[in-house]
């Protein structure tokens, strides 16, 4: 007897299921192709009546009548024309189609080369921002790195231009060598040659890095805007100062952000101390401090170089002198220290006697001295006492009597400055290609950014008493005495001279500071007559 067949037992209704998922899919598929214009236009109309409506409250309620009755009149018109309300028709449809068609959305976000480059910063920072203790680390080998970093942006080669960088609060970010290693490794994983800013936020344990454009190296010698007893060192970055002066680069006025060292009685940085290396821009610094002094006082140069850098100067009005040898330094800076205790004293003896101080204690008297190491060496050589010695007058009482020192130097020469020129110099300048260590020692502070080693001449840090490190750039103040100096500089630099007095010119009015006077040669001791002796007569 054959045995029948058990009866078949349904199956779950998954398959059921999935089988009416996948024909509404197909159904909802076919009927979005089929009522596609349909769709388009519904979502145009939907944009239209959405940017009305935003009109409609936009428009002044006063203004609503008129826009009322200019609409119903355009719509009788169309209405009265022929086939006029099908051509309106048409129009609103093609509009409504135009408006609600699909975009392509633009693409947001980094793109390969970008990523791999985010993913390489993000696996290179994970041995600094995480410890084995930590139960859900921010940076992990293979973690995201999505988490960590935000405000990205990339240039056109996908190098990163910004990135801000989200760290664990148990980093030590209060230690200078910790954040030290941090921006070299973002510096060196993010690419060599460019100069970057680092902005550490403490409060929200972020990091901002950012790539700082390159300053204007087209600003030549001009009159800037100043006030008397305010000097412009260079420009910086935009916005790192509250001013902006206005410049004149090739020919066209431009507002740049300057570095403003301000001198006289309520200074609080009265001298300046720029050091560099050779060829870095330290002599046109102080040349272009000497030019915008001249207006307003009188300039003593001691050039320690011997080089003739200043020889555009000697003989200019305002310009007390111009020594380039050991004898005429000693005499001049021994002549400024005297000139510094005599309007000391005069101005104390007028406010004494009820009196306001006399005119020739006010008249800025500005003593530049160039490489006053080279100086030291030669005075050690031949037995005379170390120029920086005549300095200290100058450096601690220059202040009351508004006499401003400028110093500048090298690198190799740093350590045979004194110990009163290093700490009466409030104002620093470092110009050239440098170290973090090497700022750091000039400056007291290591700068925000990274120094890079091909910078051009001019271009460098400055630091006015204990205010923060700013970027600098130099204006071009070359020798116009040099042939190697472009016309349009030389030009620039003559034109801020002042004219040289004339034998038919009338004679030009003392300056009140007498200028001083000329070196001589060491006394030789002249021969003394030999003693003779008178007889007298004797009492008879």
């Amino acid at each position: 007897m054959a045995r029948r067949p058990l009866p078949r037992i349904p199956l779950s209704g998954t398959d059921r299921i999935a089988r009416s998922r996948e024909f509404a899919r197909t159904a909802a598929d076919s009927a979005t192709d089929v009522l596609h214009p349909l769709i388009t236009i519904s979502r145009g109309l939907r944009l239209l009546a959405a940017a009305g409506l935003r009109k409609w409250a936009d428009t002044p309620k006063d203004r609503r009548g008129p826009a009322l009755f200019l609409a119903a009149a355009c719509a009788l018109a169309v209405a009265l024309v022929p086939y006029g309300p099908l051509l309106g028709l048409i129009t609103v449809m093609g509009v409504a189609g135009w408006k609600g068609r699909e975009r392509t959305p633009a693409r947001t976000g980094p793109d390969e080369v970008a990523l791999t480059r985010l993913k390489a910063l993000y696996e290179a920072l994970v041995p600094y921002f995480s410890v084995p203790e930590d139960p859900s680390p921010l940076f992990a080998h293979g973690g995201e790195w999505a988490k960590a970093f935000s405000d990205h942006q990339f240039d056109d080669a996908g190098r990163v231009t910004r990135l801000r960088v989200r760290y664990p609060a148990y980093f030590t970010d209060g230690e200078q060598q910790a954040r030290a290693r941090i921006e070299q490794l973002l510096h060196a994983k993010s690419g060599r040659g460019r100069e970057y800013r680092f902005d550490w936020d403490e409060e929200s344990n972020q990091l901002l890095m950012s790539v700082l454009p390159a300053l204007p190296t087209t600003i030549t010698a001009q009159h800037f805007v100043a006030a008397p007893g305010e000097t412009v060192l260079g420009f910086t970055d935009p916005g790192a100062v509250p001013r902006t002066v206005p410049v004149v680069v090739d020919g066209d006025t431009k507002d740049e952000t300057p570095v403003v060292w301000r001198t006289g009685p309520r200074s609080t940085e009265p001298h300046l101390l720029a050091v560099g290396h050779p060829g870095s821009g330290t002599t046109t610094l102080l040349r272009s401090i000497a030019l915008q002094a001249l207006p307003h006082g009188d300039v003593l140069i001691v050039e320690g170089s011997g080089t003739g850098e200043y020889a555009c100067l000697t003989g200019r009005p305002g310009v007390l002198g111009v020594e380039c040898g050991l004898a005429g330094a000693l005499a001049s800076l021994e002549w400024a220290a005297h000139e510094t205790e005599r309007r000391l004293i005069a101005a104390n003896r007028a406010r004494q006697a009820g009196h306001p101080a006399p005119d020739d204690t006010k008249r800025p008297l500005w003593i530049l001295v160039d490489r006053p190491s080279v100086f030291s060496h030669l005075a050690a050589a031949d037995g005379r006492p170390d120029p920086q010695q005549l300095l200290q007058v100058p450096l601690r009482h220059g202040r009351a009597a508004s006499v401003t020192v400028a110093v500048a130097d090298q690198f190799d020469s740093l350590e045979f400055l004194s110990e009163t020129v290093r700490t009466h110099t409030r104002a620093r300048v470092v110009l050239g290609p440098t170290t973090l260590d090497q700022v750091e020692t000039v400056l007291g502070v290591p700068p925000h950014t990274t120094p890079t080693a091909d910078v051009p001449p001019g271009r460098g840090y400055a630091r006015l008493g204990t205010g923060g490190v700013l970027r600098l750039q130099v204006p071009v103040t070359p020798d116009p005495y040099d042939d190697a100096t472009a016309e349009p500089h030389r030009q620039a630099v003559l034109a801020l001279l002042p004219d040289r007095p004339t034998p038919d010119a009338p004679p030009v009015p003392e300056p009140a500071t007498a200028p001083p006077p000329e070196p001589t040669p060491d006394p030789v001791p002249a021969p003394q007559p030999r003693a003779t002796t008178t007889p007298v007569p004797a009492e008879g």
